[in-house]
Formats: structure tokens, sequence, C-alpha cells
């Protein structure tokens, strides 16, 4: 299973390889902001919208973080969180639940599905930076 993505590196011509990250979002709008945070810690980046395509990416790679939003129109992230860590390929990625849903027991269900961490939105670049940095194990290296 392909975990990095490859971008051209336009002063040396050469093949660079980024870990890939996947966002699932049916907003456009939370899409966009999530792809540039990610980006500016040198990810690759793909996008789903619901869940059918992002499982159906999902069935041809590993990424190193899935971004998942709670709320999707066919299946809700709780449910698509339990079927990615139901997959063998997929068990030990990270993945970052997103919400707006505060509650105490909203965080317990992501927790109980397998979720590695849960952000409650609306979050700054700091706080997403922070659970990005924890997540795939990095240090702030220039990255936001």
């Amino acid at each position: 299973m392909a975990r990095l993505g490859r971008r051209e590196d336009r002063d040396s011509r050469t093949q660079v390889e980024e870990p890939l990250a996947l966002i699932i979002d049916d907003n456009p709008d939370a899409r966009k902001v999530v792809h540039r945070y990610l980006r500016s810690f040198g990810l690759s980046v793909l996008e789903a919208s619901d869940a059918s395509s992002a499982l159906q990416q999902l069935s041809r790679l590993t990424p190193a973080l899935i971004c998942l939003d709670v709320t999707l129109p066919e299946l809700s992230g709780f449910a698509l969180c339990e079927q990615i860590r139901n997959t063998a390929h997929l068990q030990r990625t990270p993945v970052l639940m997103i919400s707006s849903r505060t509650l105490p027991e909203h965080r317990a269900l992501a927790e109980e599905v397998g979720a590695s961490s849960y952000l409650i939105r609306p979050f700054t670049l700091a706080q997403f930076s922070q659970e990005v940095r924890t997540l795939l194990g990095t240090r702030s290296n220039g990255a936001p």
C-alpha cells in the first residue's frame, strides 16, 4: 500500500516523497482550510467528500494521517472511523476527527470507535498544528 505521495521538486527536478494525508469532509470550505494547513506541514493531500469515495481511496493507499469530519452525508464519521479501524492496513493510521460537536459524549464516542484525537471547530492553526505534530510524532521544524 502506498503511504507516501510524490511531487516534483522544481529546483532539482527530482522526485521528492512526501507523507500523504486524506481529508474526509463534505464541506468544501472546511476541506480547503484543512488542506492548506496540512500542506504547510509538507504533506501531500487527497480529499474525499463522502464515505464511499473515502473508502475507495483507502482501499488503494495507507495515508500517514486521516482528517475525518464527524458529519458526513451517507455514513457518520463515527461509523466510518470504525470501518477504518477494522481495515487491517489502516489500523495504525492516525485519525483526527474534526467536529463542531462539543459534548463529552461525542469525544467519548470518537475514542470508542478508535479515533486518535478529536478536534472541535472552530480551531486555530496552532491547535490544529499541535494535533498534527502529536499524531505524526514530529516536532515543529519550521512548520506552523
